[in-house]
Order: C-alpha cells, then structure tokens, then sequence
C-alpha cells in the first residue's frame, strides 16, 4: 500500500458503517423491542419508523457533536420523538426503549460484506486502530460480540477523550497515543464530513 514513495504503516477505521452493519443490527434489535413491547401500530408501519429513527438519531446526534444535549438526552430522546409520531406519548417507554437498545444492538454480529476478509488480509501487514465516536462501553461489546476485537491494537472513543470526530485533536490523538507517524497512516471510514474530511484536516 504506497502512495509515491510513501510507505503506510498504520490503518485506522470507523467502526459503525464502515466495518459493523449497523442497518442490519438495527433493525433485527427494533423488531425483537417491537415484539416484546407489542407495538402494532409500529409493526404495521416498521420501514416507516425505522426510517423515521435514522431521521431523528442523525439529528439528535448533530446536536449531541455539538455539545447541545448530553448522552442521557440522546439515548431517550430519539425514542421519545419518534413515538410521538406514531402517537404514543410514554416517556417511561422512550426510556425503556433507549435502555434495551443500546443492550440488544452492540450484541448483534452482522458485518459489511467483506469486512471479515479485509481485516485478516491487513492484519498480517499493518497496525489497525479504530476512531469512533460511539459510546466506549457500546463499542468495546460490538467488538467483542462481532469477533472483530481481535484485529485491533487500539480502540479511540470519542466518549473516553471527550472529542468528537471531525475535530483534528481526535485524530491527532489517535496518532500520538500510538507513536504513529501521519505520513504513515490511513483513515478508512463512511462519512464524507466526520471520517475523510476531519482526517484530512
């Protein structure tokens, strides 16, 4: 892997998206909390509120990057909004349905087609790291449950340091923690914004 006459040492990759199908653990975890929470009315429309989640998560986690709401707020709030639409107005169930979520999902072993593979050709020839801007403890269990935490030297959390991807001091983190050298090392991500272009800067 050389780009002229520079040699690369060190991959880093975001984790949900890029290496963790996120899409497909989702939405088996929604439809287990729909059965057990018997929600009929959202069974009866599941793409529309699955869509309708995505919306709102890609929103409250804008907010959440920007420091305008906490993570207590996040892990409820997507729910709350979401269940108004469908007019169910039950905050003890917007909580419930945060909690078992970020239980259920993490445990989930779906991956990106060809991640597997990827990972084991790369492993043998470089240092692989992650950046992610998902909750530690989450992270570390979508690791373990997908057999991915085997690859990985480290693991950098927005969560653990306190900043967020795209800010460059995330990035230059994850280089100086592992005494990685720029010039050596590659960002492998989904996002234009937060992955490519935060590494870039």
């Amino acid at each position: 892997m050389r780009r002229g006459d520079k040699k690369y040492r060190n991959i880093y990759f975001d984790l949900d998206r890029t290496l963790w199908d996120y899409e497909t653990n989702a939405r088996t975890t929604f439809y287990e909390l729909v059965e057990k929470y018997q929600l009929e009315g959202i069974k009866s429309k599941f793409d529309s509120f699955i869509s309708m989640f995505n919306q709102e998560n890609e929103r409250l986690w804008e907010e959440f990057r920007e420091g305008k709401i906490n993570k207590n707020d996040l892990r409820t709030k997507r729910f709350t909004e979401v269940l108004a639409f469908f007019n169910i107005h039950d905050k003890e169930l917007a909580h419930q349905l945060g909690e078992e979520y970020l239980k259920i999902t993490p445990t989930k072993g779906a991956l990106m087609p060809g991640a597997l593979e990827t990972l084991s050709y790369l492993h043998e020839k470089y240092q692989l790291y992650i950046i992610t801007n998902g909750f530690g403890e989450v992270q570390e269990t979508k690791l373990e449950n997908s057999g991915l935490n085997g690859f990985f030297k480290k693991m950098i959390t927005s969560d653990t340091i306190g900043i967020q991807k795209p800010h460059p001091a995330i990035f230059h983190h994850a280089l100086t923690s592992v005494h990685a050298k720029k010039a050596e090392s590659l960002m492998v991500g989904d996002d234009l914004v937060t992955d490519i272009m935060g590494a870039r800067r």
